[in-house]
């Protein structure tokens, strides 16, 4: 099936932080694959900034090897035409040196869209935003792209936002989420506003629970001194998780425009029931991996990897959460993400109600309530559970069988990194899959408390072997609902 391919406006994008490892893994081979086809114009430019003493060949023999490593059908003749459009600019964002070195190469040209990428920990977001306000180098063809976190609590994310918003206007800041530019979540809209089928069944009349499992096979190795200050919680269920929730609970928006998409879901995050200190022991459970066994091998736990013999940091959360709306209410949406778990998985499972009467005998056997299953990683795909008779003589046998859609099978096309997509909604200025400030204000006024109870409560995160699926306590937290999690789906 052949891709169409539309050619944005001609940018040039500024990468701060281009030495790191989301440079290096992610954004360098993003870059490459929309260059190789075809959507860049020729005179994008990509001009790299970090603190090394490079010279543009320097930083080019770092990009080659950056995309050897991790492109496998990279094809050398485009690697060249594509490493041609990189210029590096050393700066210092701590002391402000090399700013105006990057003014100069940003007004060699001026009627371009100017793309400000911070590739870079949160705590210099706000000091380069003051520096690109300094060198007037921000017009209105200009956009930020902010990375996750934004913030540590509602507090600081406010704070933030301020320091950004007083450089780029609301609709230059894209604050980005890599999981919403994923081919599955945006197929989790074309399914349920494309089709006739789901729609009329999106609700607590027919949906009996949902789960959104977010699971690492790695440990934090040697991140464990940035996450030992954030943790779970934040690192990954008021970003990642919340923004699924939103795209499956939320209501039709009015078109796909990008704020009557996100209007939509923070109404969701302003429904969340709260969770605080008078229910964080019901609806919650913290985990801290222990070591164990993972991909074959002994691993060490969370404390021996951090190197220090005590920490309250959580590496696992699993959370009952539940959206106070007609559509919604009396449905639990059972939330779950932590490192070290059995296997790198992220899904999310919306578990139908069973029939309400039985036409079959028993010899059919057990009839099972159908599932929709949305696979963002590793495997991309959607699949639905349906009961069907077992083919042969015999009688009626009834078996449960998966009706499977697999995007590499049913394109037969690479499947985009999300952060492709994503990059280039920036250059169009397409705020659709980024979040709004309000969203993460919402986001953040639901998580403080969560982690105000856990605070108040002085209680420890409970320990599970590496290599398991958490804590005791997350099953039990399932299955006193008379549910259990779909763990036969994670294979």
């Amino acid at each position: 099936m052949a891709v169409r391919v539309i050619e944005v406006a001609e940018f040039d994008l500024v990468v701060f932080g281009a030495s790191g490892d989301l440079a290096h893994r992610k954004l360098l081979p993003a870059l490459y694959h929309r260059d190789a086809d075809g959507q860049m114009p020729d005179n994008a430019r990509i001009i790299a900034s970090a603190r090394r003493d490079y010279s543009d060949d320097d930083y080019r023999d770092y990009a080659r090897k950056a995309l050897k490593e991790h492109v496998s059908d990279l094809d050398d003749a485009h690697l060249e035409k594509f490493l041609k459009r990189i210029r590096y600019v050393k700066i210092d964002i701590g002391t402000g040196e090399g700013f105006e070195d990057l003014k100069t190469v940003l007004e060699e040209r001026e009627d371009v869209i100017r793309a400000f990428y911070l590739a870079v920990g949160p705590d210099l977001f706000g000091t380069i935003c003051e520096n690109l306000g300094k060198i007037a180098v921000v017009n209105t063809h200009s956009r930020v792209v902010m990375e996750k976190p934004i913030g540590k609590d509602g507090a600081s994310a406010k704070a933030l936002n301020a320091t950004v918003g007083a450089v780029f206007n609301e609709d230059q800041i894209f604050r980005i989420d890599h999981y919403l530019g994923k081919e599955t979540v945006q197929n989790l809209m074309a399914l349920r506003f494309a089709n006739a089928l789901f729609e009329p069944l999106w609700n607590a009349a027919h949906i009996d629970h949902v789960q959104i499992t977010v699971a690492e096979s790695l440990g934090t190795g040697g991140r464990a001194g940035y996450y030992d200050t954030a943790g779970a919680l934040r690192d990954m269920v008021q970003n990642h998780i919340l923004q699924l929730l939103c795209l499956v609970a939320m209501e039709p928006p009015e078109s796909m425009n990008a704020d009557s998409v996100r209007d939509e879901k923070l109404k969701v995050l302003k429904a969340l029931a709260p969770i605080g200190e008078h229910n964080a022991d019901k609806l919650t459970v913290r985990g801290q991996y222990r070591a164990g066994a993972s991909a074959g091998g002994a691993v060490p736990g969370y404390l021996e990897e951090l190197g220090n013999d005590q920490s309250g940091t959580e590496t696992f959360v699993a959370l009952k959460a539940e959206i106070a709306n007609w559509r919604w209410a009396g449905v639990p949406f059972y939330l779950r993400t932590g490192k070290r778990l059995a296997q790198r998985v992220s899904e999310i499972v919306v578990q139908f109600r069973p029939i309400p009467h039985s036409i079959f005998d028993e010899e059919a056997g057990a009839i099972t309530a159908n599932r929709l299953i949305i696979r963002l990683q590793p495997d991309e795909g959607v699949q639905m559970k349906v009961m069907i008779k077992d083919p042969g003589p015999g009688g009626m046998r009834l078996r449960q069988v998966p009706l499977d859609m697999s995007f590499a099978e049913a394109f037969k096309v690479r499947n985009p990194d999300a952060y492709e997509r994503l990059i280039m909604d920036v250059i169009r200025g397409n705020q659709t899959l980024f979040m709004r400030r309000d969203e993460v204000d919402a986001a953040w006024a639901w998580i403080d408390p969560i982690q105000a109870a856990w605070a108040a409560s002085k209680e420890t995160p409970k320990g599970y072997t590496a290599g398991t699926w958490g804590p005791s306590a997350s099953i039990a937290l399932v299955e006193r609902d008379g549910r259990t999690w779909a763990e036969d789906e994670l294979v």
